[in-house]
C-alpha cells in the first residue's frame, strides 16, 4: 500500500478516533486475532462485484478498508465476489482494478504500473471463484449433516412460503429427507443435469439461541429462513469457464471468502448488518457448531471440527449518499443504454472513470471521503463537499493558464511594435513552480461577458470610455465599440497604458493622485492563441434525489450538464512540446490527466479525445460553488 496524506494514521490514544479504530485498537489490546499488541494482524478487504463500474460512492469503502490496514500495517486484499456470470463481464473487472489503482492503493502481490490486459494488472488479485471448489465441499460437508438440502420448490413457491416479517413461513416438503438423497441431487445439479431454477440448495436452519432464531422458519430476520445457498445456472463464467453449472448465492460465499483469507475485520455497509447472522450461522456450522437434525435420516454426526475455520469479525458502517447522484447500477446503466451520456467514462457521470475524465484528483477523493467520517448512521452528504475538495487540491497544485472561451475581439490602436512577452506565475499558491513566458501584442481576445456596452454602475469590467487591467500587462482603455449589420458587438478599439506595464499602477499625476481599476481581465494574444475546444461540464442532475418527484431520475436530467464551447482561443503555452513543455514546470500527475487552472473560468482537464492538432478540454469545477450562489 502507498502513504497518503488525505488520511495520515493516528496514534492509538488520539482523540476523536471513529468507532471502527476503536474496535480495532481494542482487539489489538487484547490479542484477538494474535500476539497482544501486534498491529500487523490487521487484515481487511475491498470486495466488489463485478457487474458494473465502480460510482461515487464505492471510494469510500475504498479509502476506509485500504486506510485502516495501513494505518495499523497490515494488508488489504482486493477481491471480486465474481458469483454471479450472467451480470459479470471482464471489462468491469479491469475497470475496477483501474479505478482502485488510480486512487492511489495497492493491495499484497499488487505489480505497478502495468496496464489491463497485462498480466502484471491482475498480480495478487483475488477472486471468490479462487475458493468455488473448497466452497463446494463445505457444502457438502452442510448437507451430509443435515444442516442443508436441495429443494425443488420454484423461486416463486419458496419466497411465498418465507412468510413475512409478521408471519413465520412454511417449511419445505423437501426439507427432511436424507442427506444420502440431497447428496446426489446435489452431484446432479453440479454436473448440469438440469435446467435453471428447477433446484436449489438450502440452509436448513432450526431454532438456534446465537443468531435468536425462535424455530424453523419463523426468526424475525427473513435472511435465517432457510436461505438459498447454491443456485442453478447452466452458463460459462468469466474465469472458470464452464466448470460449474451452480454458483453459490452472495451470502454463503462472501463470509467464506473473508475466512479463507484470514480477514480479520469485515467491514461492510449498514445494509449487510442484518447478513451478519447468517454469515455467522454458516461459519459456525462448518466448524460444527450448529448440531445435526435429529429429523434427518442418514446424517453424519459429528463434533466440532479438529482444524476450525477462521471466524472474521463484520462490522457495519453507514455508506456514502451523495446529493445530486444515481448510484443504482441499474439506473446508471439505462442513463448509457438510453444514450442520455456517451458512456460509463462519460466526464458527466458519477463512475469513478467518469470522476477521473473530468480531472478529479485521487487526492480529493480521499479527502472527501475522509472528511464525511465513519458512522453508523444513514445520512446524505452534500456533493459540494466533493467538490470542494477538488478545488482545495487543484488550487494547490494546478498550474494557471489564460483561456478565452467565448472571444471577443480587441484592438489596441495605439500599439506600434513587436509582440512583447512577459513572466507570469504558473501558481501564486507555489513560488517554486516558476513563471512562463506570455506574448501581447495589439490584437487581443477576452471573454466576451467581459465587456457590457449598457452597464451598471458596479460593473467593473470593461465598458465604453471604461479601463481595466489585462492580467499580468498593461491596462487598456475602450474607445470605440464595432458592431455587425445585426447591431452584435464583433470588436472592440483600445488604448493601452504603457506606464501601466506587468499591470502596475500608473505613476501619481501632478496632484499626487494614482489612478486606480478595480477590474482585472484575462485574455490570449490573437496571433499566437491556440484553437482548442471546451466541454463545459456540470452536474448531471437537477434535483438533490434524482428521480424522487417522479420515480425516474431522467425526470430530473441537467439540460445544460454538458456544453460545447468550440474555437476557443488559449494562450501559446499550451503547444509547448518536448523541452518547451518541460520548462513550464507542470506537476507530475500520477494518473497523466494534465490539469490547470483557466483564469477566472475555472478547473479544467485535457480529455483523452485530444490530439496534438486538435486539443479538447473538460471543465472539472468552477472556481466556486455557482450552485449554492444559485440557491440563494
Amino acid at each position: 500500500m502507498t502513504h497518503h496524506d488525505a488520511h495520515p494514521a493516528d496514534a492509538p490514544d488520539t482523540p476523536h478516533r471513529h468507532f471502527i479504530q476503536q474496535i480495532i485498537d481494542a482487539d489489538v489490546a487484547s490479542g484477538k486475532w494474535g500476539a497482544p499488541g501486534d498491529r500487523s494482524v490487521v487484515k481487511t478487504r475491498f470486495p466488489p462485484e463485478p457487474n458494473g463500474f465502480l460510482h461515487v460512492g464505492h471510494p469510500k469503502s475504498i479509502v476506509l478498508n485500504f486506510s485502516i490496514a495501513e494505518e495499523f500495517g497490515g494488508s488489504c486484499n482486493l477481491r471480486f465476489d465474481d458469483t454471479n456470470p450472467e451480470k459479470e463481464e471482464q471489462a468491469y473487472v479491469d475497470s475496477i482494478i483501474d479505478s482502485v489503482r488510480w486512487l492511489g492503493y495497492q493491495w499484497p502481490g499488487c505489480v505497478a504500473p502495468a496496464k489491463p490486459g497485462e498480466p502484471a494488472f491482475y498480480e495478487g488479485v483475488r477472486f471468490a471463484s479462487d475458493y468455488f471448489a473448497e466452497m463446494h465441499a463445505w457444502a457438502c460437508e452442510l448437507i451430509e449433516r443435515g444442516l442443508a438440502y436441495v429443494d425443488e420448490q420454484t423461486p416463486e413457491q419458496i419466497k411465498l412460503a418465507r412468510g413475512d416479517v409478521k408471519k413465520p413461513g412454511t417449511l419445505s416438503p423437501f426439507r427432511d429427507r436424507s442427506a444420502h438423497e440431497n447428496l446426489a441431487e446435489f452431484r446432479k445439479m453440479t454436473e448440469g443435469a438440469y435446467p435453471d431454477g428447477s433446484r436449489v440448495l438450502r440452509a436448513r436452519i432450526d431454532a438456534d439461541a446465537v443468531s435468536k432464531n425462535p424455530a424453523p422458519m419463523a426468526s424475525p430476520n427473513m435472511n435465517l429462513r432457510d436461505p438459498v445457498m447454491y443456485r442453478i445456472l447452466n452458463r460459462p463464467h468469466h474465469r472458470t469457464g464452464s466448470t460449474w453449472h451452480v454458483y453459490p448465492m452472495y451470502d454463503w460465499a462472501h463470509g467464506l471468502e473473508d475466512s479463507i483469507e484470514g480477514i480479520t475485520h469485515s467491514l461492510c455497509t449498514l445494509e449487510f448488518e442484518a447478513h451478519r447472522p447468517l454469515y455467522d450461522w454458516f461459519i459456525r456450522a462448518i466448524n460444527g457448531e450448529i448440531p445435526s437434525p435429529d429429523a434427518v435420516p442418514g446424517v453424519s454426526r459429528t463434533g466440532p471440527r479438529e482444524l476450525r475455520i477462521h471466524h472474521p469479525q463484520q462490522i457495519e458502517f453507514a455508506r456514502l449518499n451523495p446529493t445530486y447522484i444515481v448510484t443504482s447500477k441499474r439506473k446508471l446503466r439505462q442513463l448509457v443504454e438510453d444514450g442520455h451520456v456517451a458512456g460509463w467514462d462519460d466526464p458527466r457521470m458519477p463512475t469513478v472513470s467518469g470522476l477521473r475524465r473530468r480531472g478529479v484528483t485521487p487526492e480529493a477523493v480521499r479527502a472527501f471521503c475522509s472528511g464525511v467520517g465513519i458512522t453508523k448512521f444513514n445520512a446524505v452528504h452534500d456533493i459540494a463537499l466533493l467538490e470542494n475538495a477538488v478545488r482545495e487540491h487543484l488550487n494547490k497544485v494546478a498550474p494557471r493558464r489564460m483561456a478565452v472561451l467565448d472571444p471577443l475581439k480587441i484592438t489596441i490602436t495605439n500599439w506600434d511594435r513587436e509582440a512583447e512577452w512577459f513572466d507570469i506565475p504558473n501558481n501564486p499558491e507555489n513560488a517554486a513552480d516558476g513563471t512562463r513566458r506570455v506574448p501581447f501584442d495589439g490584437s487581443i481576445w477576452i471573454e466576451r461577458e467581459d465587456f457590457m456596452e449598457d452597464a451598471p454602475k458596479n460593473f467593473f469590467r470593461l465598458k465604453p470610455g471604461g479601463e481595466v487591467r489585462l492580467r499580468g500587462a498593461y491596462w487598456i482603455k475602450c474607445e470605440e465599440v464595432l458592431k455587425n449589420d445585426a447591431g452584435e458587438v464583433v470588436e472592440l478599439r483600445c488604448t493601452y497604458d504603457q506606464e501601466t506595464r506587468g499591470g502596475d499602477n500608473p505613476p501619481p499625476d501632478a496632484e499626487g493622485k494614482v489612478r486606480k481599476v478595480k477590474g482585472t481581465l484575462h485574455w490570449v494574444s490573437a496571433a499566437h492563441a491556440v484553437e482548442a475546444e471546451v466541454r463545459l461540464i456540470d452536474r448531471l442532475f437537477l434535483a438533490e434525489q434524482p428521480g424522487k418527484r417522479t420515480g425516474d431520475p431522467v425526470d430530473d436530467l441537467n439540460p445544460d450538464a454538458l456544453q460545447i464551447r468550440t474555437g476557443c482561443k488559449l494562450e501559446p503555452s499550451f503547444a509547448a512540446e518536448g523541452e518547451g513543455l518541460a520548462l513550464l514546470h507542470e506537476p507530475g500527475w500520477s494518473d497523466g490527466i494534465r490539469r490547470f487552472q483557466f483564469e477566472r473560468l475555472g478547473y479544467f482537464c485535457l480529455d483523452a479525445d485530444s490530439t496534438p492538432s486538435r486539443l479538447v478540454f473538460n471543465r472539472t469545477v468552477n472556481l466556486k460553488d455557482s450552485w449554492a450562489k444559485a440557491q440563494k
